[in-house]
């Protein structure tokens, strides 16, 4: 089971935010990083718990003006469960001599462990065991036990278990400038001998939080009830105590958290269900047991066995893998089913990016589709439910249909900074990357896939057509028409690369025919008239009427889907925008040997009072998220129908020539490189594979997930051996295989739904099998390179291909 745990040897304080962030445990509805009990926010710890869609806004004056920024809030803090030895300071590691370290994340149970032997000044030995879960089966409960040894001295031990709400959003530095309390204590109550209650409220948004925490004291397995005494002020509540214990005694400790809010469904009130759910909660044991069966059917479902012929690199890949898909499902697992929430590009893991949601979800989304696409859903719901503001957002700028902002919250108005902190120069500056419009592309490309991995009609015509309608409407809007070239143009936007977000002659943001959005826009015109086709007619007809979409504007969509610009330079090279080819070419040499590490070239050179504007460099990919997005086929079938040639070497010298200008500045990079790589150059891609692998778990870009994880990097990852590997999509009603798998890897084996069927997919490199589970779904269509088999109605039936 080794490749089941994450195990840290040796404490090291450079690295714990790391290993706090990585070491997070949650349950889609909160989720609290792996901070030590006894820990504080000092500057090596940052005891963070955060609950999903938990938002508070607050303005602050800087730069000479007033900002408003809406951010993920740090709720009140479970954790403190602090002892201190009779003559001492309260335990501190760093006050202390270290004999043995270990810190160990069991992935397969949810389980963080921490186990330390010190010996402290007066030359007392201790063993301090810690052992903590946020429950995966009841998300409103969460439970840690400390046990503590006293090896070779009697004495007393003083304890202190609180729950802390005078916490403040302090874990990003470069947020440290703007306002960061969010918090207003309203009630700390005693419940009873052993328990309290402690609520709170979003200072803004007025969220009720309420916290309950019961602690149980126990010296060897007997309970003992020392006399308690109660700390209380606003915000804050804990318990004092005292415990004699002998040489050779254990000390247990048992903590248990309720944890309810004023947005929580069939409940009265929230403090009033805290005390009722902690009441009623069981042992840490019994707490343990339903949670690690929980864990174990998610494991049945997401689990991806890889088998590569180094089997000390599958052991570490293994590992790191289901580290990945052990935080994708602790921010969005079956609970997440039951909240209005959207997916965090930072996950519920620090305050990184303030929580906000992004286009990450185009990454995220396809492990989801095909694992447990009921969470895709209620995530897509996210996005329905604020259709309204988007509706407003593109009406305030002049357009028609739905503009959806590129930082979403609570409300989906954006919250995009108008200023951002440049931590090289420390200057703060003009952030245009509003104008990053593509977002709406990825909710419309999300929606299409959804529905084609789960054939749900009655999301599509309830919900999804209507946002894909109205995207379409709002692509529509930004369209110009050039009377020159005889084709349509979008201005003024910014593509996923993030260097460029204006040209270096201009004063003005925005950049114009960036190739990624208009492909785009004319995939979404082609698929909203194929959707037309697709939902039953009366459905079509209401929905028309309920949003007023003309046969005018439908016919406009298959001539913008013709019709739109992709500008060329060189031999066949898709240029990212109009006007790149002029822009000059950077001394990538130069600044390597100048500054070593250059994946944010954007900071290097604004620090330098230069900008990334100004030359052919990317942070990520731009042009080649569209060999990413669309299979060969397709793509070339978009440019067919756009009337732009497509040759079989489109795609490798495309590749071949952006990669050679990116700086991957992103964590996304390298999962996009690795995917339009599998074909032409199967072992590079195995590289840039193995690097992605990276990201998170080596902080490959120097501190920023102490901040929070990188979801969309860990779940494209993963994607990259589900889909890319495996050449696996659904389209055209089939379900399609093209593997290629690389030389480094011997075999794969997974399982995953596709309309109704649960199937258990093997693919080695000359042979794919598929075992269709027992199901009352009807027949499916399987095609593997082109040879097409049905798996009938009912299930139960393996089918084998030779490749």
């Amino acid at each position: 089971m080794s490749s089941w745990s994450f195990i840290y040897d040796g404490f090291e304080p450079e690295k714990e935010g790391l290993r706090e962030a990585l070491c997070t445990l949650g349950n889609g509805y909160f989720a609290t990083r792996g901070a030590a009990a006894e820990s504080d926010a000092d500057g090596v710890h940052y005891p963070g718990t955060y609950l999903a869609g938990g938002y508070n806004r607050l303005k602050t004056e800087i730069a000479g003006r007033v900002v408003e920024n809406e951010d993920l809030v740090n709720i009140p803090n479970w954790l403190p469960l602090k002892f201190k030895l009779e003559g001492s300071d309260w335990f501190n590691l760093s006050k202390v001599k270290i004999l043995y370290y270990r810190q160990k994340l069991d992935m397969y149970q949810g389980v963080l462990h921490r186990c330390i032997r010190f010996e402290d000044e007066k030359g007392r030995i201790c063993v301090l065991r810690n052992r903590r879960i946020v429950s995966m089966s009841d998300p409103h409960l969460a439970v840690q036990e400390t046990t503590l040894l006293a090896e070779n001295f009697s004495g007393k031990v003083e304890i202190l278990s609180a729950l802390d709400g005078k916490v403040t959003n302090s874990g990003v530095k470069r947020y440290l400038q703007l306002n960061n309390q969010h918090l207003v204590g309203l009630l700390e109550k005693e419940l009873g001998y052993d328990s309290m209650l402690l609520k709170v409220q979003t200072s803004q948004s007025e969220i009720r939080i309420a916290q309950g925490a019961r602690t149980k004291v126990f010296v060897e397995s007997e309970e003992i009830f020392p006399e308690r005494k109660l700390l209380k002020e606003r915000g804050y509540i804990g318990q004092k105590f005292e415990v004699n214990l002998n040489k050779g005694q254990l000390l247990r400790l048992e903590k248990t958290v309720s944890l309810f809010t004023s947005r929580d469904s069939a409940i009265s009130e929230c403090s009033l269900q805290a005390e009722e759910a902690l009441y009623k909660a069981g042992s840490f044991q019994e707490i343990l047991e339903p949670h690690a069966k929980a864990w174990k059917h998610l494991w049945q479902q997401f689990d991806i066995d890889l088998f590569p012929k180094d089997p000390n690199q599958g052991d570490r890949m293994a590992r790191v893998l289901r580290l990945y898909t052990f935080h994708l499902l602790q921010t969005t697992s079956p609970h997440t089913m039951d909240l209005d929430v959207g997916v965090p590009s930072r996950g519920w893991h620090g305050e990184a990016y303030r929580g906000h949601i992004f286009w990450d979800e185009i990454y995220i989304f396809p492990t989801l589709n095909l694992r447990m696409p009921e969470i895709t859903r209620s995530l897509l719901m996210y996005r329905f439910r604020r259709l309204g503001a988007a509706r407003k957002a593109a009406k305030e700028a002049g357009l028609k249909g739905a503009m959806y902002p590129w930082q979403s919250g609570s409300s989906g108005r954006e919250e995009t900074q108008r200023l951002h902190l440049n931590p090289k120069s420390g200057r703060w500056l003009p952030d245009n990357s509003y104008l990053q419009r593509h977002v709406n592309s990825a909710i419309a490309y999300n929606i299409w896939q959804y529905f084609q991995i789960t054939k749900d009609l009655e999301f599509l015509g309830s919900y999804g057509a209507e946002m894909f309608f109205e995207i379409a409407r709002f692509w529509a809007s930004m369209a110009s028409w050039n009377e020159k070239t005889k084709r349509y143009e979008i201005n003024g936007v910014m593509g996923p690369d993030e260097y460029h977000d204006a040209y270096p002659w201009s004063e003005k943001p925005g950049l114009n025919n960036n190739a990624y959005t208009n492909v785009m826009a004319s995939w979404i015109w082609s698929r909203a008239l194929e959707m037309i086709s697709i939902l039953p007619q009366p459905i079509f007809r209401r929905l028309k009427e309920k949003i007023k979409l003309s046969d005018e504007e439908i016919k406009m969509w298959s001539s913008l889907a013709k019709k739109m610009t992709i500008i060329f330079h060189d031999d066949g090279i898709i240029s990212q925008f109009e006007g790149y080819d002029k822009l000059a070419e950077f001394d990538w040499d130069g600044y390597r040997e100048k500054y070593g590490d250059i994946q944010r070239l954007d900071r290097i050179l604004e620090a330098e009072g230069d900008s990334t504007n100004r030359y052919k460099v990317s942070k990520q990919a731009d042009v080649l998220m569209l060999f990413y997005l669309f299979s060969q086929e397709e793509l070339e079938g978009i440019f067919q129908n756009l009337g732009y040639p497509f040759d079989e070497r489109m795609k490798s010298r495309n590749t071949n020539y952006y990669m050679q200008r990116t700086s991957h500045g992103s964590t996304l990079s390298r999962v996009v490189h690795s995917w339009v790589l599998v074909s032409s150059q199967n072992h590079q891609s195995w590289q840039l594979f193995s690097e992605a692998l990276e990201s998170d778990v080596a902080d490959i870009q120097g501190g920023t997930t102490p901040e929070g994880i990188h979801l969309g990097a860990m779940a494209g990852t993963v994607d990259i051996l589900q889909r890319a590997y495996t050449g696996l999509e659904a389209r055209g009603n089939m379900l399609r295989f093209n593997p290629i798998l690389p030389e480094e890897l011997d075999r794969l084996h997974f399982h995953m739904r596709y309309r109704g069927h649960e199937l258990s997919i093997t693919i080695t490199p000359s042979q794919l099998t598929i075992k269709d589970l027992p199901t009352i779904a009807g027949s499916i269509d399987v095609c593997i390179k082109g040879k097409t088999k049905t798996l009938p109605a009912g299930g139960n039936k393996t089918i084998t291909f030779s490749l």
